[in-house]
């Protein structure tokens, strides 16, 4: 798939998705959700990738959905509509890019460059890490521009930063300062401009290069999926039966040869070939 709004850079294990709107400040498109879908799922099934980080390019993240078609913007009876197609495909096509998101097998990084509105914050709930540069702003502004949250966030957001903090924001809808978010959790560091990308390569490449692609995989589904459970009975009844299929792997080998060895892990297996066949025991 050619892409007109995003850009695709694989280097060494780590991958960049870039928002590439600038003049825009990557305004979301019904284009660009399709596109972030298709580089999420390109990303899942493609072995060299290890982790994805997902930036903006110019001095935006994401201003929001693209409403330079007027007060028509949101009716998907009318021409050029953005109409969240994204959150709206999801529904048919498996979840639109924020299911390719979340369910993709590698770890996902928002690295926040600056200004991430509506759906620019809401894309990036389902990545597992967020830093932001400094003078960055998040908004979850649905209810000033008379929407309800969209793409999941409702589901998210109070997962990451509990219902009070999720409620203080969706029903002021104002913006919020990186530093603001990082004290709530949503953000994990708040960095110079200048290191952003710099500091999401570094946490990239530390996953990368010491853990195996199979249990990071593992990892974020279980953690995702079983940390809103009542209690702990689903999770014991999935990480029991994968530390048995995951016992005898050669990852677990190596994992252990490697720390008595005091060298880096070399992990052989793979995604693509290697996922326990309990996975993914929510759709059984």
């Amino acid at each position: 798939m050619a892409y007109e709004t995003i850009l695709y850079d694989l280097d060494g294990p780590v991958l960049t998705i870039t928002l590439n709107r600038p003049e825009k400040l990557n305004a979301y498109t019904a284009i660009m959700g399709a596109e972030l879908a298709d580089a999420f799922h390109r990303a899942d099934e493609d072995d060299a990738v290890r982790v994805v980080i997902v930036t903006g390019a110019g001095r935006g993240f994401c201003a929001g959905a693209d409403i330079s078609g007027g007060a028509n913007a949101f009716d998907d009876k009318a021409p050029g509509s953005v109409a969240f197609s994204a959150p709206g495909q999801a529904r048919q096509q498996g979840g639109g890019f924020v299911g390719a998101i979340f369910n993709c097998r590698k770890p996902s990084i928002a690295a926040i460059n600056g200004a991430a509105v509506g759906v620019g914050a809401t894309l990036t709930l389902p990545m597992d890490i967020r830093i932001a540069a400094k003078g960055a702003r998040v908004g979850f502004v649905f209810a000033r521009r008379g929407l309800a949250p969209e793409a999941g966030s409702a589901w998210f957001l109070p997962k990451l930063v509990g219902l009070p903090q999720a409620l203080r924001w969706c029903l002021a809808g104002g913006l919020i300062q990186a530093e603001e978010a990082q004290a709530a959790g949503l953000v994990a560091e708040v960095v110079e401009p200048d290191q952003l990308l710099a500091r999401a390569r570094e946490i990239a490449l530390e996953i990368a290069q010491n853990t195996s692609p199979v249990s990071i995989a593992l990892a974020r589904q279980m953690l995702w999926r079983f940390s809103g459970d009542a209690s702990p009975a689903g999770a014991l009844a999935v990480d029991g039966a994968l530390a048995m299929a995951l016992g005898s792997s050669p990852d677990v080998k190596e994992g252990v040869a490697a720390f008595l060895e005091k060298r880096p892990p070399q992990f052989p297996g793979k995604v693509s070939t290697d996922m326990p066949t309990l996975y993914p025991w929510w759709e059984s």
